[in-house]
């Protein structure tokens, strides 16, 4: 018989992503709606092990769902990897009366909640992050509010690459998934869209491009980096003196994390979060919600964790016949 889920706890690990708010929304309402209990823990697994957790109700969540970040806090763990601290964690759930969990977060939260549910405690994970790298979904929450939020600012400086017949390389986040980037790239027009699956270190064959359109006419040029693909300070350097052409680089980093979330992430992520309240209450335990198409499905997180992803081939072409 499945075990009943009195108290659900929830926590956002890892990176915080625009929508996490409209989760914990959800949870906390789809819970309390169902007549259970719910306990948040603040700063994640840290949180857990330090024992900041805390009753919530409807007011807990009463005008968040506009608000960026989380509203529980987020921080790194890397101490959770040792099953001591694990076990000391699942006892602490049990201390505090928590036999459900949602875990919101990535790969490495994802591993976390397994180790609860190993541990008796009925664990749901779902996918939190702009980097859009989770390979058991599509979509992950946050993902197009940062989309939306470098999409701005590159309108912004393109708008005085123009202005001074600039070459400007615009550094976006995503490690080393590209998906922010490739969007960017397709959504701002930009000239070069550089990933792990389009660029493959050759400087050279850009700087030539360069200087063909340049020749043409062309008075500006927009490359849009993904984050640990290339150094883009020594790449404008590099490009400006092969070129002649004065060249910036503009790293965008963490305000892509900040402001309030899309209406995308703000419904998707409620969905989300009910989600998970419906597999607790079915007595569901160590899965992976994901999205596929535009259905909810799960996954055992051990099976979610290796699967791959790769960004849609025809996508990637888009990419290169439309900034050509």
């Amino acid at each position: 018989m499945a075990k009943e889920v009195n108290t659900i706890g929830i926590l956002t690990s890892g990176g915080d992503a625009p929508g996490m708010n409209a989760c914990i929304r959800s949870v906390v309402r789809t819970a309390l709606a169902a007549g259970k209990k719910v306990k948040g823990i603040r700063r994640g697994y840290a949180g857990l092990i330090d024992e900041d957790i805390i009753d919530m109700n409807s007011k807990s969540v009463s005008d968040i769902i506009q608000r960026g970040g989380t509203i529980l806090y987020t921080a790194r763990c890397p101490e959770f990897k040792n099953p001591e601290v694990q076990d000391k964690a699942a006892e602490i759930c049990k201390k505090h009366g928590i036999d459900g969990m949602v875990v919101i977060g990535g790969d490495g939260s994802f591993q976390g909640a397994g180790r609860l549910a190993e541990r008796g405690i009925n664990t749901i994970a779902l996918p939190g992050t702009i980097d859009n790298d989770i390979a058991c979904t599509e979509y992950t929450i946050g993902f197009d509010t940062a989309v939306n939020t470098a999409m701005e600012c590159i309108d912004k400086v393109r708008d005085t690459s123009t202005s001074h017949e600039r070459c400007n390389i615009i550094e976006v986040m995503g490690r080393g998934a590209g998906y922010i980037a490739l969007w960017c790239g397709i959504a701002n027009g930009s000239e070069e869209i550089l990933t792990s699956d389009t660029y493959d270190g050759k400087l050279g064959e850009i700087i030539e491009r360069i200087k063909e359109l340049r020749a043409k006419g062309k008075k500006h040029y927009i490359i849009i980096n993904a984050e640990s693909i290339g150094n883009s300070n020594e790449m404008a350097k590099l490009i400006e003196m092969a070129t002649g052409m004065e060249t910036r680089a503009t790293v965008l980093g963490h305000i892509q994390r900040g402001g309030g979330p899309s209406a995308t992430d703000r419904v998707y992520a409620s969905m989300f979060g009910a989600k998970a309240v419906d597999l607790l209450l079915e007595g569901k335990s160590n899965r992976v919600i994901g999205m596929k198409g535009s259905q909810f499905v799960d996954y055992d997180i051990a099976e979610a964790l290796k699967m791959t992803k790769k960004a849609d081939p025809w996508m990637i072409d888009l990419g290169r016949r439309l900034v050509r």
